[in-house]
């Protein structure tokens, strides 16, 4: 069982890798509506497993991004309900995985009556989620785009700088590089 679901994690983050910041733009809403599917049928075959949860709820919310409309709606509230889901399973899984995604939900969703976006609830999440993982990539750059977002670019600019210098994720590296890009690009716009 363990194998499966390391197999099945392993070829979900690279293929959200892949899509996410390899394809181009007019591309992503096809590949994430497949990508999903895919991630669906993983979360079938490892019932009681957090991790294909979390990589299910990471696919729907980053295929809103490129969705729109309600379609959008529906997939970061999906995406939300998988979070909490996996939650309950093992609140630590994948580093602090799940509160990283919940504050990105929260910060990037639209506010009432729309959705459920939040800043406050957004802070919340990633800081736990730094709790967990306080050198990671991804809570790093998401709680630094955040305080950028809100007002505070220097408090941001620090996280960035300590997301640029995470340490690298074995089996990730992929995804790291097309991070990486991402801090770099938040970071010149600060300048």
């Amino acid at each position: 069982m363990a194998d499966t679901v390391t197999s099945d994690v392993a070829q979900l983050q690279h293929g959200w890798a892949q899509v996410y910041y390899s394809l181009p733009k007019d591309q992503k809403d096809v590949a994430f509506g497949k990508l999903e599917e895919e991630a669906k049928l993983a979360v079938a075959r490892n019932p009681g497993r957090a991790e294909p949860l979390v990589w299910c709820a990471i696919i729907e919310s980053s295929h809103a991004k490129f969705a729109g409309g309600l379609h959008a709606l529906d997939l970061i509230k999906h995406a939300r309900k998988l979070l909490l889901d996996a939650e309950k399973v093992d609140p630590q899984v994948l580093g602090g995985s799940i509160y990283t995604s919940l504050g990105s939900l929260y910060a990037k969703a639209p506010g009432w009556p729309l959705s459920f976006g939040d800043k406050k609830k957004a802070a919340e999440y990633l800081k736990q989620a730094l709790a967990i993982n306080p050198d990671g990539i991804d809570p790093n750059f998401f709680y630094g785009e955040l305080l950028t977002d809100t007002g505070n670019a220097e408090a941001g600019r620090r996280f960035l700088e300590k997301a640029l210098n995470a340490p690298p994720r074995e089996g990730r590296e992929d995804a790291d590089a097309g991070r990486r890009a991402e801090i770099q690009a938040a970071l010149a716009d600060l300048d």
